[in-house]
């Protein structure tokens, strides 16, 4: 092996070593910001205004009337104090807790889903409650209606019970004088995680400023993995307008586009939250999105996003309707309410719909036969592997022929072990003479790629592998599978089915590289690609492990039991065509004689002249 080779081999190992380390190192065990104790210190809000307004709150006493006057005006004070009272609507999928302080909804607990640590989900993140109303008064008054009390109207009982066919509307009305008023409308349903929300503003204008209200989400959604970097990573704020969808990322500059609101989202790597107005692409208005992100102990990572759909109001009675979705992102549900841009199947052209339209499906509809995923993404790997068949056999095709020629190019380097020009120039003879190409695998394998990037996002985002056991100590798909504990800085763990895919990968290198300088690749990616894979999901490594094991077995077959096994005279017998490749190295080849013999200088790339005559081009520029 030369020192090039070695060379770049080390600089891939050291890469390699370096991202290990650092995705181990992200890999807090109990992440802040998770659990119910930690949510007050290091969850609280970022926004800067509401900050303010909840320490100023927290100095105020309940006989100091005109701290209250002060803070929220003469319009506002009286709904300062009160008694809040908490409704809790509960359904077969979640149970919800809705405020009277600020008509808000307080706690979404999912009945089918459990937090990493095995504690329900629940994804509201600000104690304060979300799906609030801000606005400025007219006396100059920031007011967030979280802090004011809001009377429920028709509401006979504290605890609704609903089956999958029922719904419940709670009417939350702050009434500031006859016929002003602030109504909150939330209908919650049976069979699904939607509020149809409205807002109605009454004869307000003397109270409230022209620029209206803002409906705002402010706090994220609660994380709910143990990998907190992993869910921030997929974490973002989507806005849709138009239908053109743009993503936002924590740290991105604050963002307030105006135009035809499709919807406004906030997602985590399962879960996610969309404000959507109705009727369906009928709101023309604005949103403010801004976002924050913040370390925490143990090398976790949290991000949180605040969301603000802009209101106008000139006057009289108006109001607005917004779908709220509160959920599981999965795929179906989110189909019927135009939100399937919230889930990442990778980069938006090409390689999603490949995702979104091939891979989920086809995934889908093994698992609707088999019903444990680990088998059904074991039969799932079988299906890729037939649809890829036609490149796989191309590539272990071209990969056959440098095997048979193989020993005829090692005599070649071995007779001209001290000439490498005239060393190139026999191989590449024997190249053109049996009709072989040594970058013909490489086309076939650049084809599959976008099919395995599309994969891997799937496999990565499918909410139904979450949790998901198959066998032994595979006890969630959506994780790295751990099988014991080795402690290395870069490689605290060993995951089983990574493993697997490291010694599959090693036998297919073994029954694939003949070339003796490459003999070290056989030992070195399958160790790298071991060291990669263990912090990716049990589901994805299960995949590539069957994967791997089909092309071994495709491998072993056209090599040992195949009747169109290629020899040295077949391929002296098939026709021979130029293709691409040697066409480049034959034009390389002649240039590097031109240069050898003096036709053409080595560094300016101009014609040499005969005889010390200038060329025509050095005649005619001197003229």
């Amino acid at each position: 092996m030369d020192k090039r080779s070695l060379l770049g081999m080390a600089m891939i190992a050291i890469v390699v070593m370096v991202w290990a380390y650092w995705q181990s190192s992200n890999q807090p065990e109990t992440p802040v910001g998770l659990n119910q104790d930690s949510t007050k210190t290091e969850l609280v809000s970022e926004n800067k205004e509401i900050e303010e307004h909840v320490e100023s709150n927290t100095t105020m006493t309940a006989d100091d009337s005109s701290s209250i006057v002060r803070k929220y005006g003469q319009y506002f004070s009286n709904f300062a104090e009160g008694n809040e009272k908490i409704i809790t609507v509960e359904t077969e999928l979640y149970t919800a807790k809705i405020s009277s302080k600020g008509g808000v909804v307080k706690k979404w607990t999912l009945k089918n889903y459990n937090k990493w640590d095995q504690v329900p989900t629940q994804l509201i993140n600000n104690e304060k409650g979300e799906l609030f109303l801000t606005f400025r008064t007219t006396d100059n008054k920031k007011i967030d209606t979280r802090d004011l009390y809001f009377q429920f109207e028709d509401a006979d009982k504290d605890v609704y019970r609903l089956d999958a066919d029922d719904q419940v509307t709670l009417t939350a009305k702050l009434e500031i004088a006859e016929g002003q008023y602030i109504v909150k409308t939330l209908k919650l349903h049976g069979n699904d995680y939607t509020i149809d929300s409205d807002v109605k503003i009454s004869n307000m204008t003397d109270a409230i400023t022209t620029r209206g209200v803002d409906l705002v989400w402010s706090d994220g959604l609660r994380y709910q993995e143990k990998n907190s970097v992993d869910e921030s990573t997929d974490g973002m704020a989507i806005l849709r307008m138009g239908g053109e969808v743009e993503e936002f990322n924590a740290g991105d500059e604050p963002l307030s586009p105006s135009g035809i609101i499709d919807y406004a989202a906030i997602k985590i790597k399962y879960f996610g939250m969309a404000i959507i107005p109705q009727p369906w692409q009928d709101f023309d208005g604005t949103v403010d999105v801004e976002g924050s992100s913040k370390k925490v102990k143990n090398d976790g990572l949290v991000e949180k996003y605040n969301i603000a759909i802009r209101l106008p109001y000139d006057g009289g009675e108006q109001s607005q309707t917004f779908k709220v979705f509160l959920g599981p992102m999965e795929y179906d549900r989110l189909e019927n309410y135009g939100l399937t841009d919230m889930m990442n199947f990778g980069f938006r052209y090409g390689i999603r719909q490949i995702g979104e339209y091939l891979m989920l499906p086809l995934l889908n509809m093994i698992h609707g036969f088999i019903p444990n995923y680990g088998i059904a993404l074991i039969i799932f790997s079988i299906f890729i592997k037939l649809i890829l068949y036609p490149l796989s056999i191309k590539q272990l095709q071209s990969t056959q022929k440098m095997q048979v020629l193989s020993p005829e190019i090692n005599k070649v380097r071995e007779k001209y072990k001290d000439d490498n020009t005239k060393q190139q120039q026999e191989i590449m003879q024997l190249y053109s003479k049996y009709g072989a190409n040594p970058a013909g695998g490489c086309l076939p394998m650049l084809l599959q790629m976008p099919i395995l990037f599309a994969l891997w996002q799937l496999l990565r985002s499918q909410i139904d592998l979450r949790q998901t056991e198959f066998i032994w100590w595979i006890t969630d798909l959506s994780v790295p599978d751990k099988l014991f504990y080795i402690g290395l800085p870069f490689m605290p763990v060993v995951s089983g089915l990574a493993l697997a895919m490291g010694i599959t990968m090693f036998i297919q290198q073994k029954l694939t590289i003949t070339d003796p300088r490459q003999k070290s690749m056989v030992y070195m990616m399958p160790v790298m690609m071991t060291l990669m894979f263990s912090n990716l999901p049990a589901g994805l490594n299960l995949y590539y492990f069957m994967f791997n094991l089909l092309s071994i077995g495709q491998q072993v077959y056209m090599n040992k039991f195949s009747k169109k096994r290629v020899t040295l005279e077949d391929l002296k017998k098939t026709p021979k065509k130029e293709g691409w490749f040697a066409k480049k190295m034959k034009e390389a080849q002649e240039l590097q004689e031109m240069q050898k013999s003096g036709k053409l200088p080595k560094q300016s790339g101009m014609p040499a002249s005969k005889g010390g005559q200038k060329t025509k081009y050095m005649r005619k520029k001197k003229k």
